[in-house]
């Protein structure tokens, strides 16, 4: 007599064969993104009033927890500011010489694309321009990022 198989076993079957399932790997955390476990406020800013340290500890999703200080006038900015000089911190590593030549190259290079460059001296003015607005957004950024330390 042919064995009778439960609904399961068949939706099992048609799903993978006569194979069994592949194992799902748990993470080592229920949680998909890093976590801030906890948030102090160390002292207010003696050189920038207004500003206050926070000693945050973070759990990685790895389960390692590791405390790092974060400036800023409440704890939701200190939190945030955080969070963009990481981001900061990952771009540099990532930003090369060769990155740094192509941006440079495509500042410089679009005002010629834009404006007539025979008997106009325009492309020069708005190419040095844009290099010069390109580092007024870097310097406001890493005012930004290193205000209240």
């Amino acid at each position: 007599m042919a064995k009778t198989r439960t609904l399961d076993e068949l939706r099992q079957v048609k799903t993978y064969g006569y194979n069994t399932p592949p194992v799902m790997i748990k993470p080592k955390s229920k949680y998909l993104k890093r976590r801030a476990i906890d948030c102090t406020l160390v002292e207010r800013s003696k050189s920038n009033p207004g500003y206050c340290k926070y000693m945050i500890t973070i759990a990685e999703l790895d389960g390692t927890v590791h405390t790092q200080p974060a400036y800023g006038r409440d704890m939701q900015g200190a939190l945030s500011r955080l969070i963009k000089r990481e981001f900061t911190t990952k771009l540099e590593k990532k930003m090369t010489a060769g990155w740094l030549f192509v941006i440079w190259l495509a500042i410089m290079g679009w005002p010629a694309s834009i404006v007539e460059t025979e008997g106009n001296p325009w492309y020069i003015a708005l190419a040095f321009g844009g290099v010069s607005v390109a580092f007024a957004i870097a310097a406001v950024w890493y005012n930004h990022i290193n205000k209240g330390e």
